[in-house]
């Protein structure tokens, strides 16, 4: 059998338990570490190793071996955690992932980190452990490290020679001393039994195994626990396919295994074992009898659990691209009965039971759209779970104190869009740590705590996601920003409002940063941050005080696949406009019409003067309404502005499917998608801010102005 078969399964399992590590050693108080928390770190490297062992990664299987040994030491109190070493362990985790994908891509790891992070770790067991991880990882790990440590060895050995040979002797009988365990395999066909068969002789000694397809029971006498032998099959079976049970009445029956299995159980080094052995040898088989209840309870506590958290979460792993086909589907099935419920309804209303019938497949219709799409949907903590690490690396290169709060990471996002906002929002919390959160000096000084807080919050709002990113720094100045502004040529005036002085940090080639930092300042990234956003459907709003802080929010379509639009007609082309940008609608009236100074109309609604955006001129569609105030204004947002967009007729409302024009055709200004409406035809989307670019553009290449057009809709003078 190819047990490369099983290579995706272990990648996307050793990449959770890595995610896990690192989430757990960002929270772990080092001044009093959780157990629990140093527990889950130990299990996941623990795992990683038993995997990379099974597939024969063999750097991956070192490094996680001497990190799991570290470990060891600290969840026994052995080694007395300090901020240092919790950075040194995040960097063992970032060889690790690296270690990993080289491995998915098929390529060697990077043998330079692989030796000086093994050295590393190394170096701190010696400097406050004493010389037990050394010892304990043999000469293949020594081969990986410095030859001064090697140097060490001989003189540190040499005064327990005796013990060592101890040591040595037990290392030789490990199949021949230690538990039985019964290991259960249950549902497994015979090429997997076979391999799994292999993988448990790499971990004991089979005594004896047999058995049907249902359940193939396997005899192993060794001193592998119960988590490593999970460990290592759960990467070819599933949890629930395994049960390992320990047969206590086999335990005893060597009459060497007893005094040797404290040895190991007090610790996975030979090292202190060797120093404690000569003093400790003759009482040794009383201490054995009382550890032996204490060891196997443990095992029966654990196992349950572990039972109950698999059959909660059980779930089965299916490839993103299946999905996207479902879904596509179902957006088919969805135009398919969009059609039908217009056929149905050009028919005879008296054929009852085919319009209930309608009705129905609707209704189902809609039922079955929505939970597929809940498929694609992922809670936003997969986002913001990133986000301790970047706000503790880059705080402590800026020699910030920055506390990190989260709120509402249970708010789900479609998948694609969460994979799409991880690097502007990256961008945003950098920017909002180098920029906006003051030095501790400074803080203290203006009466603030020396911890600033940066805030990281997601929620629903109507048929959007609203992602805020808020600190409690200096804010923005709004005089520095315009004088910037000018500086670098752009076109503002002491009369913009707060809004839009803001927007200016999304001008491309705007900072405000006084030098360049490997954090920012080269005056990029703003802008891509804003056009990213805006190739979601999105927009970016900002609210900032001076003093007070800065709070910048992400507004975003739930999904990408499923739209509630407005249907509009102009001429005789039925366009959309997507609901959550629709604010209201009405018939304008000539003395709220005003032509400005150059080429642009206004509209004033409630003592605002809204551009004006003539769909018919910028599309160039005919036969048009072309009378103003014989149109109807749809007031529409985008960008943090308003507009109002000039429409012949409001159709409804209605959920549409998105179908990607640029895959399909090519991209076109001022349209952001398109969809299939019932009758077959194809309508397009419109991209509210696009019209209005497009709009400009055409004024600035000489065409003819609506104002121009229309002159005798509107009053000449100025609005004041």
């Amino acid at each position: 059998m190819d047990i490369t078969d099983f290579f995706d399964t272990f990648f996307e399992e050793a990449e959770e338990l890595l995610a896990d590590m690192e989430q757990h050693l960002l929270e772990l108080d080092v001044e009093d570490p959780d157990s629990e928390q140093l527990n889950a770190i130990f299990r996941a490297a623990h795992s990683i190793k038993g995997g990379a062992g099974t597939f024969g990664f063999t750097a991956l299987q070192k490094t996680t071996h001497i990190f799991e040994n570290l470990l060891d030491h600290a969840r026994k109190g052995e080694l007395a955690l300090r901020a240092d070493l919790v950075d040194t362990f995040l960097e063992a985790k970032d060889i690790m992932h690296e270690q990993l994908d080289a491995y998915r891509n098929e390529e060697e790891p990077d043998q330079e980190a692989f030796e000086r992070i093994c050295q590393t770790l190394q170096q701190i067991a010696l400097e406050e452990i004493g010389k037990g991880l050394e010892a304990a990882e043999g000469a293949p790990i020594a081969n990986a490290t410095s030859s001064s440590e090697a140097d060490k060895a001989p003189a540190e050995k040499a005064p327990q020679s005796e013990p060592a040979a101890d040591t040595s002797g037990e290392e030789e009988k490990p199949a021949a001393s230690g538990d039985m365990l019964k290991v259960a395999l249950l549902n497994v066909g015979e090429k997997d039994r076979d391999l799994l068969v292999e993988e448990l002789e790499q971990l004991g000694e089979v005594v004896s195994h047999s058995g049907d397809e249902a359940r193939y029971e396997v005899i192993l006498q060794g001193n592998t626990s119960a988590d490593d032998i999970e460990a290592v099959m759960c990467f070819i079976i599933e949890p629930e396919q395994v049960e390992v049970t320990a047969l206590e009445g086999e335990t005893p029956t060597p009459a060497e295994s007893a005094p040797q299995e404290p040895a190991k159980d007090q610790s996975k080094e030979p090292a202190p074992a060797r120093e404690k052995a000569p003093a400790e040898a003759p009482a040794q088989p009383a201490p054995n009898a009382e550890k032996k209840p204490e060891k196997k309870p443990e095992k029966k506590a654990e196992k349950p659990k572990s039972k109950k958290a698999a059959a909660e979460s059980s779930s089965i792993r299916v490839s993103v691209d299946k999905v996207d086909q479902i879904i596509n589907l179902v957006g088919e099935l969805i135009i398919t009965q969009s059609m039908l419920d217009q056929t149905v309804s050009d028919l005879d209303e008296q054929n009852s039971s085919l319009q209930n019938g309608m009705s129905l497949l609707q209704r189902n219709a809609r039922d079955l759209q929505e939970s597929v799409m809940s498929i694609r949907m992922i809670p936003m903590e997969f986002v913001f779970s990133r986000f301790p690490r970047v706000v503790r690396d880059t705080a402590g290169k800026l020699g910030k104190d920055i506390e990190l709060v989260t709120e509402g990471k249970s708010t789900e996002l479609d998948k694609s869009l969460v994979e799409r906002i991880t690097d502007p929002l990256t961008h945003l919390v950098r920017n909002s740590l180098d920029h906006g959160i003051e030095m501790p000096d400074e803080r203290e000084a203006a009466g603030k705590p020396r911890t600033g807080k940066l805030t990281l919050s997601a929620r629903h709002q109507g048929g959007n996601i609203l992602i805020e990113v808020k600190d409690d720094g200096a804010g923005m100045d709004r005089e520095k920003l315009l004088e910037k502004a000018r500086e670098n040529g752009l076109n503002v005036s002491d009369t913009m409002t707060d809004e839009d002085v803001w927007q200016l940090i999304f001008a491309p080639g705007f900072s405000t940063a006084k030098e360049v930092t490997d954090v920012s300042g080269r005056g990029v990234g703003m802008d891509v941050v804003k056009r990213n956003i805006q190739g979601m459907g999105g927009r970016v709003e900002i609210q900032s005080k001076k003093g007070e802080g800065t709070n910048t929010r992400i507004v975003l379509p739930l999904t990408l696949a499923i739209l509630d639009g407005m249907s509009i007609k102009v001429g005789a082309e039925t366009f959309i406009l997507p609901l959550s940008a629709v604010l209201e609608s009405l018939q304008p009236a000539k003395e709220d019409m005003y032509a400005m100074a150059g080429d642009d109309v206004v509209l004033k609604v409630r003592d605002e003067y809204l551009p004006v955006i003539a769909i018919h001129e910028v599309l160039d569609v005919e036969n048009a309404i072309t009378d103003p105030t014989k149109s109807i204004a749809v007031i529409v947002q985008g960008e943090g502005r308003r507009y109002a967009m000039l429409v012949d007729e409001l159709i409804g409302q209605q959920q549409v499917v998105v179908k990607n024009l640029e895959d399909n055709y090519r991209k076109v200004p001022g349209i952001s998608a398109a969809t299939i409406l019932g009758d077959g035809s194809v309508s397009l989307i419109l991209d509210i801010t696009g019209l209005h670019r497009l709009s400009r553009a055409k004024k600035e290449s000489g065409k003819q102005p609506v104002n121009q057009q229309n002159s005798m809709f509107f009053k000449e003078a100025e609005p004041s």
